[in-house]
């Protein structure tokens, strides 16, 4: 089993940028892929790719590697006479899950400001009975930076970026954290290629930029790599919690990575998730099926590339998804580690 890399994670989970704000994850992602491949370029779009070659004489395949940088969170559209911050959502949230929570509000000047997501409505002392049964939307929602409004207009514009102030932590057996969605994946990608020590065919270690709001990196970076085979690294739906029949859990935490036989976005190449199976049996790593009936992972922009493309994801089940608690168990990433790595190695 892989030995499980908590500051890693820690600091990518840790780090603000949704989509095509990934300046930080694009650091962090370079630095690391730099350790492990031959070359690192970052694309027109700001994707980060890593080149580790094949072995092979000849003609080799060409295998991407997609994992997302950015998380969802909010760009402000509007400073108001209080100072408060108006916001737009960049990626799907559930509106029930933002009440009263901290956030950072990074400006294009380069400071990270605390402030507080609430909601635009009275307090409840002040509602009369029958108003507070209103159902609340994220446009709903503002920012407070607890500062004067002249001082609000000094530091922050239109276009700066917010994400959810949330820390890195263990918790019992597993992980969490604000935006394991997908920066777990990146951890996956960079953990697995640790361990392929004579890959034969040419690996491109992508990490995407904007796939939450439309697959748009692994769409342009797949169209300049051109690969004959994508494994897409990103989470899934653990939906084993209170209020989900069973039949409806997707998957389950601490059952092991799941190999998607299909999402909302693609469908999974057969022959690979055969091989991913056998690899996953022989070498007796714990893993599960997923089908997702809606949402999607890069794959399902990688596919759709120049000719089309074969295409896979391996998912880390995750309880709560697109919320501050996104949360993981370590055995299923570490699972997912070995598996990708196994796999690597055979070709």
């Amino acid at each position: 089993m892989a030995k499980f890399n908590h500051k890693l994670l820690k600091e990518l989970t840790d780090a603000s940028g949704i989509a095509g704000f990934e300046d930080e994850i694009q650091v962090i992602c370079t630095r690391e892929l730099k350790k492990l491949c031959k070359t690192v370029t970052k694309d027109p779009m700001g994707s980060i790719i890593g080149f580790k070659p094949g072995s092979k004489k000849g003609k080799k395949l060409k295998i991407m590697l997609a994992a997302h940088m950015d998380e969802i969170g909010f760009i402000i559209n509007y400073v108001d006479d209080n100072g408060f911050l108006r916001i737009l959502p960049f990626g799907g949230f559930d509106p029930r899950a933002l009440m009263c929570q901290r956030v950072w509000v990074i400006t294009q000047k380069g400071e990270k400001l605390s402030g507080l997501l609430n909601l635009g409505t009275k307090p409840i002392h002040l509602m009369p009975p029958g108003e507070t049964a209103k159902e609340s939307t994220v446009p709903d929602y503002y920012v407070d930076l607890g500062m004067p409004e002249k001082e609000v207009k000094k530091k922050v514009e239109i276009g700066d970026f917010v994400t959810m102030n949330r820390e890195y932590m263990q918790i019992g057996d597993c992980v969490t954290n604000k935006s394991m969605d997908d920066r777990v994946g990146v951890f996956l990608m960079i953990e697995a290629l640790k361990n392929v020590k004579n890959n034969q065919n040419d690996i491109y270690a992508v990490g995407t930029v904007q796939e939450e709001i439309g697959l748009r990196g692994a769409i342009t970076s797949s169209h300049g790599i051109e690969p004959d085979i994508a494994v897409a690294l990103d989470i899934t739906l653990a939906a084993d919690i209170i209020g989900t029949e069973p039949h409806q859990q997707i998957a389950r935490l601490r059952e092991g990575i799941t190999i998607k036989i299909s999402d909302g976005a693609s469908i999974s190449d057969r022959g690979l998730v055969q091989e991913f199976k056998k690899i996953a049996k022989s070498k007796k790593i714990k893993h599960q099926m997923e089908i997702l009936p809606r949402g999607g992972t890069d794959a399902g922009g990688i596919q759709r590339s120049r000719s089309g493309c074969r295409v896979i994801t391996l998912s880390i089940p995750t309880r709560y998804g697109h919320t501050v608690n996104e949360i993981c168990a370590i055995n299923d990433v570490t699972a997912g580690i070995d598996l990708l790595a196994e796999w690597l190695n055979k070709y």
